[in-house]
């Protein structure tokens, strides 16, 4: 299908962390603020770039005229996680996951874990209509025998044959940090975007034992289609050979169809280093800008291991 890049335009690009980082710090008494996904000034309604993200309470929204300097404009609903935003047509769409009540502050409890994938639609990204079910957990590999089912990090590309939605799902324990991480990537298909969505049986990426960036869980993924295939990254989740913590780094992919995807190098892009990256560098979105010059990805970092100490905020990283 037509695309606006080729594969070797993205795999071509150096990144470089914004000096200004971090840009947005957990609101209220939330301890993180977590898996942002923006919108560019020429897709919103007012011109200003708009970010999702979720915090303890749910998902919040903040607007920025630059990109670097954010205001919160409160939450956009509860029982929520993970989000991704994009507008197709003249309408918005929010993908999350969709979560029992207190479960964000039980997660490091012994705690069965529930969740799917739902979308609200929105014509000005501020009225919200009611949540449909995109997608349900209904495969083997969804569900883990003691932390529960889980599938949330939802990404949707638009294909030649409709919509992918591409998303999270299984549990680990992440025991140095007290809670669980996603295990496996899959996809699945609709013919509309707000689904229903049909999952594909066997998951796209699992847990490497032999990768140093990805010998854990697999995290979650971001997708773009190119002029001439598919594009990546994933925030791989590892145990460290040395220092035996766990750790989050982000890494590049490409794929002829979608489906079947080859690593582009053996670094990653961005990996925890000193100060409020120390420990995991976590759930992202990445998009070009209007002329292509360069490349935005929003990401959030983690500064301690445990839950008790660890605090989570948002960061960007620039391409060119």
């Amino acid at each position: 299908m037509p695309g606006t890049f080729s594969t070797a335009d993205f795999l071509g690009l150096r990144w470089q962390e914004y000096e200004g980082n971090p840009l947005i710090e957990p609101p209220g008494f939330s301890p993180v603020v977590a898996d942002p996904t923006f919108l560019f000034p020429h897709e919103s309604p007012d011109g200003r770039y708009h970010l999702f993200a979720h915090a303890l309470r749910g998902i919040y929204h903040y607007t920025s005229q630059d990109g670097a300097g954010w205001e919160n404009q409160g939450r956009v609903c509860g029982n929520a996680m993970r989000p991704f935003v994009r507008k197709f047509g003249e309408a918005y769409y929010l993908f999350y996951e969709s979560i029992r009540p207190f479960a964000m502050y039980l997660g490091w409890a012994p705690y069965r874990w529930r969740s799917f994938i739902a979308c609200r639609r929105s014509m000005d990204l501020k009225h919200w209509e009611k949540p449909c079910v995109a997608l349900k957990p209904t495969l083997a590999w969804h569900s883990h025998p003691d932390y529960g089912v889980s599938i949330g990090n939802p990404c949707v590309v638009r294909v030649d044959s409709g919509f992918r939605l591409y998303y999270s799902a299984g549990l680990v324990r992440l025991e140095d940090c007290g809670f669980n991480e996603p295990q496996f990537i899959g996809v699945a298909q609709a013919d509309q975007i707000e689904g229903p969505y049909e999952a594909l049986p066997e998951p796209l990426l699992a847990p490497d034992a032999g990768s140093r960036w990805r010998n854990l869980a697999s995290g979650s993924i971001k997708v773009l289609a190119t002029d001439d295939g598919f594009v990546a990254m994933q925030n791989g989740i590892y145990i460290d050979p040395e220092t035996k913590h766990s750790g989050s780094a982000i890494l590049r992919l490409h794929s002829d169809d979608g489906l079947t995807w080859r690593y582009a190098d053996e670094e990653p892009v961005l990996k925890p280093g000193p100060g409020w990256t120390r420990s995991h560098v976590y759930a992202f979105d990445v998009r070009p800008e209007l002329d292509r010059s360069r490349w935005r990805l929003y990401f959030n970092a983690r500064d301690d291991w445990h839950w008790s100490k660890g605090r989570e905020r948002i960061g960007l990283l620039l391409g060119r």
